[in-house]
């Protein structure tokens, strides 16, 4: 845990720590001059579908990206992006083995794709930049879904575009259950103890509007704001139950480091990674997510009745949400000491592809190339056992993002023993400048020779400047 909770920083990146910010030039800093709206914690509506969830009556999620404006300062209202609301989108509940149509309707007037983040899918359904929606046009991801339950999200996808598509508001969260869920005694009434928490920081100007403006400094060490958010609310209060109470946490940012935990320090068992439970709680005080990586967690409240703790980010010294446990328990559970059993891949004894980070030119390439669409980078075969090991060459934190599957964490510079909270499914890792990982990948559904998956580095100013590649399935 000592490893994953250490921000490794050099250069320019350490700049952008001690500030604050994203290190200056992009914006003047003006939400600190500004009053935030004092709001309870948003909880986004669910949305179950409609359908059967067959495959002759998949269940139908609409989904309508727009252009809106959202409450965030008593000054005025700021424009935004959205998903069937003002800032951010509804919460999808899938299930296991369920067919669904996920609608996309784009009524902005530019291009967007929308990609299912952590989703198992076959390439064509993926939504990446290869699915485009024109402005005025609608496109669905239909697909069984088939992966253990875990807590994903949807964002755009959209080809050097979508740093600034994500930072006006297009993001929500994909919950997907299953049977062996079910039968865990775990929070699960959503919006009471089963809490979805999208952490994201902005930057607006003086006039109240979102300020999109990265120099390259900010492009270098990632564009980040000086007003921190919890579903679209700035420092919301939440009213909870005295119980346990679980938070599933995503990092929604463009390019924060998040290090998150309670203002009076107490523990707090980590359940789940990216793409599925971990095998048992893990016990913590702290927590370090970099951008797309989500966590599950359950703090225990039971005994709190009266009080008020904040659920704080430290590396910044900014509150994501006040918790006021002010209501008894209308009921009451019990977390589990075995949460699930984890198929661990034995890794071939040779790393079988390298993948090295770095810039060039005013971009960012991974294996000094600069992403291209016409260009099919990797070629994985169906059920190869592959190890690939991703290096960062560069002074400045990076992480490293595979659709279409998830993958174990083998090693961190060469270090095996891996800490209990990654030690589980992901889709995204954390690799600090200068440092190495190796993970275990094997896919094991949807060959397609014509579309491709990608992978990418997930801080979104990197990806749109060209750290991202894609390979095809046989």
């Amino acid at each position: 845990m000592e490893r994953r909770e250490f921000l490794t920083l050099s250069g320019a990146a350490a700049v952008a720590l001690l500030t604050g910010c994203g290190g200056g030039g992009g914006g003047n800093d003006a939400g600190s001059t500004l009053t935030p709206i004092a709001k309870s914690l948003p909880i986004p509506p669910s949305l179950t579908g409609t359908g059967a969830g067959t495959a002759s009556d998949p269940k139908v999620y609409e989904l309508r990206v727009q252009s809106s404006s959202h409450d965030f300062f008593h000054e005025g209202k700021t424009a935004t992006y959205a998903v069937n609301g003002t800032f951010l989108g509804p919460t999808l509940f899938l299930r296991d083995g369920e067919d669904v149509s996920i609608k996309y309707e784009n009524t902005l007037s530019e291009t967007i794709s929308m990609h299912g983040h952590g989703m198992h899918l076959p390439a064509n359904m993926d939504g990446s930049a290869w699915q485009n929606i024109a402005a005025g046009t609608t496109w669905s991801a239909k697909y069984t879904v088939n992966q253990k339950a875990c807590t994903n999200w949807y964002h755009p996808h959209t080809l050097k575009q979508t740093s600034e598509q994500v930072y006006k508001g297009i993001a929500g969260m994909i919950i997907i259950e299953d049977a062996e869920s079910d039968a865990l005694d775990l929070p699960k009434r959503y919006g009471i103890d089963d809490i979805p928490l999208v952490l994201q920081d902005r930057k607006f100007d003086n006039a109240v509007q979102l300020l999109y403006s990265p120099n390259m400094h900010e492009v270098m060490t990632g564009y980040i704001g000086d007003t921190f958010l919890a579903n679209g609310a700035i420092e919301p209060t939440f009213d909870a139950e005295a119980k346990e109470i679980r938070f599933r946490i995503l990092n929604g940012s463009n390019s924060s480091m998040y290090k998150i935990g309670f203002s009076d320090g107490r523990a707090f068992k980590q359940i789940a990674t990216d793409n599925a439970f971990l095998e048992s709680p893990v016990s913590m005080t702290s927590l370090v997510l970099s951008p797309a990586e989500r966590a599950e967690i359950v703090v225990d409240l039971s005994g709190d009745i009266g009080k008020s703790i904040e659920l704080k980010e430290f590396l910044y010294n900014k509150t994501f949400v006040k918790i006021n446990v002010s209501k008894s328990a209308s009921a009451t559970t019990t977390l589990p000491s075995a949460l699930t059993t984890l198929t661990r891949l034995v890794p071939p004894s040779t790393v079988t592809r390298t993948f090295t980070l770095e810039a060039s030119d005013g971009n960012f390439t991974i294996n000094n190339k600069v992403m291209d669409l016409n260009r099919i980078d990797e070629t994985v075969y169906l059920d190869d056992i592959e190890l690939w090991e991703i290096t960062n060459t560069m002074g400045v934190n990076h992480n490293f993002h595979m659709h279409g599957t998830h993958f174990q964490l083998i090693s961190r510079n060469g270090n095996t023993s891996i800490p209990a909270n990654e030690d589980g499914y992901k889709d995204t890792v954390w690799i600090p400048a200068d440092e190495s990982v190796q993970i275990v990948v094997k896919m094991t559904d949807y060959t397609d020779i014509t579309v491709p998956y990608m992978y990418h580095c997930h801080f979104l100013e990197h990806e749109d400047r060209g750290m991202m590649g894609q390979f095809i399935v046989r």
